[in-house]
């Protein structure tokens, strides 16, 4: 509070509206609410009005994306607003959690929130109380407002109405596709160079890069995902599919790819096509085809080097590929991503620089014996350490050899007890010396107590038919410590897990970096490639190879 002539103190007053989008709905406009707020806060002899605070559009069961909602939380944090006003609670939020919490920390503050069309006033000590119901109606009512809409856009789907914007080749106006020309040749030209000239995504993103032509979002920053995302849209052959994601929590409004969840609406023949339907379907056949043959159609990290190689030239991860030898037979390979995408580095056109000159690639079975080697490089007691683990291994096993006939006991009368709890929570809702609302959130209470010692009964009955003979296990548990810690039964997966990062310079250098270690191992790539060609079938691990002998760098 501000005092004012004479040492009256003036509430400092804030208005809040959420404003609609429609033009025509004057009544809710901004001017037209400011200008209420504004008088209503002038009436009041003891008020001076801080500001109003007002955010289009947004809806109100979420308050991350409104600004001015939470510019004004802001205000209040800082001792700047004493009362908020706004018209009613749906305003405000339709969201009963946040409402709660919001208002919560708000009179902590010492600032308290004014709902006028509702006549709740958070500073009265029934607020809270009818804040909850009032706030669960608005959070119900924005509930089946959701439910409408959906129900509402499924109808219009299933009708053929397009939801979603313009793309590469079609202008969507009104939820009618409608072929662009220049759009359209570009759509041809990806589907012929990938099709008949029998070309790369990567290769046709770059070409497209180099001649300068426009993606469907103005400018010439082609990729070779953008170049598959084409191919494989159905709409170019004039099929149309919709509810590809969905949005599973009204709240949150987060959407979801939707992969079986709700029911797609697919309709053929839909809008005129730009590619034939067989050609359409001959490259979803070739997409396929060219994937199997790769081994690259969505492994994600499948690979334990996933990630973890990175360009010393632009930052960028490199890639997997897969290269063929004359004699048939292929090899893994990993490629700087963006000299692989975007070719040798130069300005485009437009002045952007792009590309890579890295000049540098690096066979997987090399990469992983340089880690091979940093790992042993590291000076370990492996004596010392198949000891402990062996140890730490057969006293888990130990204590699980407990059968757990105590704990059971105490469990299952617990049980007894929240079922005798749930038996007199139903009684005295018959007796009507509860309301229906105290039983219900009673009720529920009870059943999730009881469910929670349920799920523990179950894990220790499941546990107590595991009969672990820990005296069998202990050679086995050794044998298998020692072949890790060795080295010799490790596999590559359990490599990747200790790689930090594995960085390839311009210079032929390649940085390891291990996981909880400060040293780095460098080696010197120039000559490995030969080198490793030599020795043919041998075991390379067991060759010194003084082109690549590693040294430590602080």
């Amino acid at each position: 509070m501000i005092p004012r002539k004479g040492g009256v103190f003036m509430l400092q007053v804030a208005a809040y509206c959420r404003v609609s989008t429609d033009k025509e709905d004057q009544a809710n406009s901004f001017e037209a609410q400011q200008r209420y707020f504004r008088e209503y806060i002038q009436r009041q002899p003891d008020w001076e009005l801080q500001g109003i605070y007002a955010d289009e559009g947004f809806s109100g069961t979420s308050t991350n994306k409104r600004v001015e909602f939470n510019k004004m939380l802001h205000a209040a944090e800082l001792g700047q607003i004493d009362l908020i006003v706004t018209k009613e609670v749906s305003r405000f939020t339709r969201n009963t959690v946040d409402a709660l919490q919001i208002t919560r920390e708000l009179r902590r503050r010492g600032v308290g929130v004014l709902f006028l069309n509702d006549s709740l006033d958070t500073r009265t000590n029934d607020g809270e109380l009818r804040l909850t119901i009032m706030s669960s109606f608005a959070q119900d009512e924005s509930r089946r407002t959701s439910e409408r809409s959906k129900w509402g856009q499924m109808r219009s789907m299933e009708k053929g109405v397009v939801f979603g914007g313009s793309l590469l080749g079609y202008d969507v106006i009104g939820g009618k596709m409608t072929v662009n020309p220049e759009g359209a040749e570009v759509v041809r030209l990806i589907f012929h160079k990938y099709l008949q000239e029998r070309k790369g995504c990567s290769t046709i993103a770059r070409e497209l890069r180099e001649a300068g032509i426009l993606s469907s979002k103005g400018n010439c920053l082609w990729s070779s995902a953008t170049v598959t995302k084409i191919l494989k849209n159905e709409k170019y052959c004039g099929d149309l599919i919709q509810k590809k994601t969905y949005t599973p929590d009204f709240l949150t409004h987060e959407k979801k790819y939707n992969h079986g969840k709700e029911p797609l609406v697919e309709l053929k023949d839909h809008h005129e096509s730009i590619i034939e339907r067989e050609t359409w379907q001959a490259v979803q056949r070739e997409l396929s085809r060219r994937n199997r043959a790769t081994g690259c159609g969505g492994h994600g990290n499948r690979y334990p080097l996933s990630g973890k190689i990175r360009c010393g030239e632009c930052g960028k991860s490199f890639s997997h590929r897969t290269k063929k030898r004359q004699d048939g037979s292929s090899y893994y390979r990993w490629c700087c991503f963006t000299a692989t995408n975007e070719g040798l580095r130069r300005t485009d056109g437009t002045g952007n620089t792009i590309g890579c000159s890295v000049g540098r690639q690096i066979r997987d079975d090399i990469a992983m014996d340089l880690l091979r080697r940093s790992v042993s490089a590291v000076t370990l007691d492996k004596k010392t350490i198949i000891s402990n683990l062996a140890r730490i291994v057969e006293s888990v096993l130990s204590s699980g050899e407990d059968s757990g006939e105590q704990e059971l006991r105490r469990l299952e009368l617990e049980f007894e007890k929240l079922q005798a709890r749930n038996d007199t929570i139903h009684d005295r809702f018959f007796d009507e010396s509860i309301t229906k609302a105290d039983y219900q959130r009673a009720k529920a209470r009870c059943e999730s107590e009881m469910n929670r010692v349920q799920e523990k009964i179950a894990a220790i009955k499941q546990r107590q038919m595991l009969n672990t003979d820990t005296q069998t296990l202990k050679p086995d548990i050794r044998a298998a410590i020692t072949g890790i810690v060795s080295g010799r039964t490790a596999d590559d997966d359990f490599y990747g897990h200790l790689l930090q990062q594995m960085t390839v310079y311009r210079d032929g250098r390649v940085e390891v970096a291990l996981n909880l270690l400060p040293a780095k191992w460098v080696y010197v790539l120039d000559g490995l490639e030969k080198y490793r060609a030599k020795i043919g079938g041998h075991d390379a691990s067991s060759v010194p190879m003084s082109v690549s002998r590693p040294f430590s760098s602080g």
